[in-house]
């Protein structure tokens, strides 16, 4: 099982970037699929999940600027992230789980906003 996040860099506080998280080995339209991240010296939060029927959860500091989907054709899952603040710096983090219990996580993209 792999999950491959791409798309993080560096952007300027008010831009955009688009995540793209890609999963093989796995019935990817049968998992709960999720962005996470992770800021220095900060534990692992939750910044969006869309459910295998495609309802969305989102962090409250997101909420009307970041936007997730899904394509279980492609086995994707894509997080737009716009009008980025300094704040959202972090390492994204994707995420594939069941209600069973069984999760599987990507590496990691680093996404850096600067003021």
């Amino acid at each position: 099982v792999q999950l491959v996040e791409s798309g993080g860099g560096l952007v300027q506080a008010g831009g955009s970037l688009r995540l793209s998280c890609a999963a093989s080995g796995i019935i990817a339209s049968i998992f709960n699929m999720g962005w996470y991240r992770q800021a220095p010296g900060k534990q692992r939060e939750l910044v969006a999940v869309i459910s295998s029927v495609g309802i969305t959860t989102y962090a409250d500091s997101v909420k009307g600027r970041f936007i997730i989907s899904r394509d279980n054709a492609k086995k994707t899952v894509t997080l737009q992230m716009n009008s980025l603040k300094p704040e959202d710096t972090a390492v994204y983090y994707c995420k594939a789980s069941r209600p069973t219990g069984m999760t599987y996580w990507g590496k990691g993209t680093l996404v850096t906003v600067s003021s």
